[in-house]
């Protein structure tokens, strides 16, 4: 997916195109990492002066609702990341510590635990590694 095929998503959902969102997810598209939303209002700022946090926050939310975006509860705050749900295989994630770069993992503990866990029915689960990248650490 790429900001225009994004863009198109929300088209076909009913949701207006607006220079907010597109910036929003030009920013998630080159950073490729984690970003609270504290973060996405400072980096837009500079664009747009008057943006409340309130329509940053409602963004962001509706991004993660079509699944543009996923989010993680991450140092005490939600943080968002241009989703790879996309992609064809299940898996999770290494994340920095510092500066939220994300490794992806084509592995899945789950399907150990599965054998470990007996009758127990499972609907969801998340399972996320912390630490510091090579030029973080």
């Amino acid at each position: 997916m790429d900001v225009d095929s994004a863009l198109k998503l929300l088209k076909d959902h009913g949701y207006k195109y607006t220079g907010k969102r597109e910036k929003i997810l030009e920013l998630f598209f080159n950073e490729k990492r984690y970003m609270p939303a504290k973060e996405v209002m400072n980096r837009m700022e500079e664009s747009y002066p008057n943006l409340s946090f309130d329509t940053v926050y409602r963004n962001l939310s509706l991004l993660e609702e079509l699944g543009i975006l996923e989010a993680t509860e991450f140092q005490g705050e939600r943080q968002y990341r241009i989703s790879c749900s996309s992609e064809d295989h299940h898996h999770h994630h290494v994340i920095c510590t510092k500066c939220k770069k994300t490794i992806q993992l084509d592995l899945c503990p789950m399907q150990k635990l599965q054998d470990m866990i007996g009758d127990f029915k499972i609907t969801g689960h998340k399972f996320e590694i912390y630490g510091y990248c090579s030029d973080c650490g």
